[in-house]
């Protein structure tokens, strides 16, 4: 049986595991299908708007569009990498080597290139998300963080109790979708 046919099975026959926490969480998170998308130009229009600021590394540009989007948009390497050489293919970066790592910087037509953007695309996808969203993935973060010193660090009675406040604060939330709009 196919892997995607077993996998829809189990989840039916276990009556499903509800909806996913919004972009970035669930089965299809990160990147996965059903995942937020991006237009390829954005991953484009982006790495000129980081290299405006400074010079980076590849992998830091992911890191640093996770960190200005809050966590809701991760670009892949692989649209990143092909992006970076299709940019120093066309003569608007640069890569030289630098510890290991190569470090891309704008030259002249990038940055001129750079300029005409009217406002960062991390932006857009920050806006479209709402207030709430783009604070969530530090939220559960921190929230994991002090589950694990709890069950760490904490007695039975502790844990326990913290297991309470998890369960409880999952039933809240369902509570959330259910309340009336009014």
């Amino acid at each position: 049986m196919h892997r995607r046919s077993m996998h829809s099975e189990e989840r039916a026959a276990f009556g499903g595991w509800g909806p996913g926490f919004g972009p970035g969480f669930g089965p299809r998170g990160r990147g996965g299908r059903g995942g937020r998308r991006t237009k390829r130009g954005n991953v484009r229009a982006a790495i000129l708007a980081l290299l405006a600021e400074r010079p980076m590394h590849g992998y830091e540009m992911i890191q640093e569009l996770e960190s200005r989007t809050g966590g809701l948009w991760r670009p892949s390497p692989g649209s990143v990498y092909p992006t970076l050489q299709l940019l120093e293919d066309e003569g608007l970066i640069s890569g030289e080597q630098s510890s290991g790592k190569r470090l891309f910087a704008l030259a002249d037509a990038g940055r001129a290139e750079a300029e005409t953007q009217e406002a960062p695309p991390w932006a857009e996808i920050t806006e479209d998300a709402g207030e709430a969203a783009t604070h969530v993935h530090k939220a559960m973060g921190q929230l994991a963080m002090a589950l694990r010193q709890v069950m760490h660090a904490g007695s039975e009675d502790q844990r326990n109790r913290a297991l309470d406040v998890i369960n409880d604060a999952r039933r809240r939330l369902y509570g959330i979708l259910a309340d009336d709009e009014g």
